[in-house]
């Protein structure tokens, strides 16, 4: 990638930190502790690229030009299940992980018990700022009854994909796989693959499906989206898995090789490393080619969605 996308990438990440700043809730009271740490999490840094997929997304449906405010809590409420997901990703009875984008991580900071408190709060503001932003946007006339529809559809992705057929899914067969010595490899397999789409894969389809819902898409489109953004999730795991292994903790703002640490059966130690390269490859023209049906071919979305699938930290 250039120069040129990459200043248009840091430019569109300090947009994005600018709207997360505007709902942080206060420090003060007696959950003061808990609130300090969930800004301490939310706004440790990194690319902010879930919510920038989603207003690119949201923008190549309702055109260039149109008011973000519509939009503007889903970015903020989807990199606040983003950040809980990490916070908690990282606590001692799951990866046990110290450093996060280059800084202590939140449990290292304010101890195991607040990190999952401010995990727990960062998923409930989450939903209070999606849910508020409708309310808010229906005071200022910002949505017609279409509009208002497409705002609940959007509210039932963010929620589903978040959950249990979701994100928590993924987790949850993570956890169960670890250190399962007695899975065959077929069945590992389709586990690896379920937790791949879930865990990692889908907060990036609902972010490109909440961008297509709000943005006036079809249904038909926001089904391709959503295949489009569950072929980069896969990639970027199985990437992520590369990494782990090829990177250095340097590079990568984390420690590497925890997941042979952990016990973590990956892509590259089921299929091989030269079979991991090739899959994110198979699975990003995929992902190009849906992006071209649609007419988005050489967008700021497409460059993004390349961004993400070859990254190199």
């Amino acid at each position: 990638m250039g120069s040129d996308f990459e200043n248009r990438l840091s430019d569109k990440a300090s947009r994005i930190e600018e709207v997360l700043k505007a709902f942080l809730p206060k420090e003060s009271g007696y959950a003061r502790t808990v609130i300090e740490a969930m800004n301490y999490s939310l706004m440790a840094g990194g690319k902010r690229l879930r919510p920038m997929m989603m207003l690119e997304a949201y923008k190549l449906f309702a055109g260039e030009n149109a008011s973000e405010d519509v939009i503007r809590p889903f970015m903020a409420a989807m990199e606040m299940i983003h950040t809980y997901s990490l916070v908690h990703d990282d606590l001692p009875a799951m990866d046990n992980d110290e450093y996060r984008r280059g800084r202590k991580t939140t449990h290292a900071v304010y101890g195991a018990g607040m990190a999952t408190l401010a995990g727990d709060g960062l998923l409930n503001l989450a939903y209070e700022t999606a849910v508020l932003g409708a309310i808010k946007g229906k005071e200022l006339s910002l949505f017609d009854g279409e509009t208002s529809n497409r705002y609940m559809a959007a509210l039932k992705v963010l929620t589903e994909k978040a959950g249990i057929y979701g994100m928590v899914g993924g987790q949850c067969a993570d956890i169960c796989a670890e250190n399962a010595t007695d899975i065959a490899d077929d069945e590992m397999k389709d586990t690896l693959h379920y937790i791949d789409e879930n865990k990692t894969g889908a907060l990036i389809e609902s972010s490109l499906m909440i961008g297509a819902i709000l943005g006036g898409a079809t249904s038909a489109q926001v089904s391709q989206i959503e295949k489009a953004g569950s072929n980069v999730g896969i990639a970027f795991q199985i990437q992520d898995d590369i990494l782990d292994i090829t990177s250095t903790a340097e590079v990568l703002g984390k420690p590497i090789g925890s997941d042979e640490k952990n016990g973590k059966s990956t892509y590259v130690s089921l299929y091989g490393m030269d079979n991991a390269v090739s899959k994110v490859k198979e699975l990003s023209d995929e992902a190009m080619n849906i992006l071209e049906e649609l007419g988005f071919k050489g967008s700021f979305l497409d460059q993004l969605f390349n961004y993400l699938i070859y990254r190199q930290k």
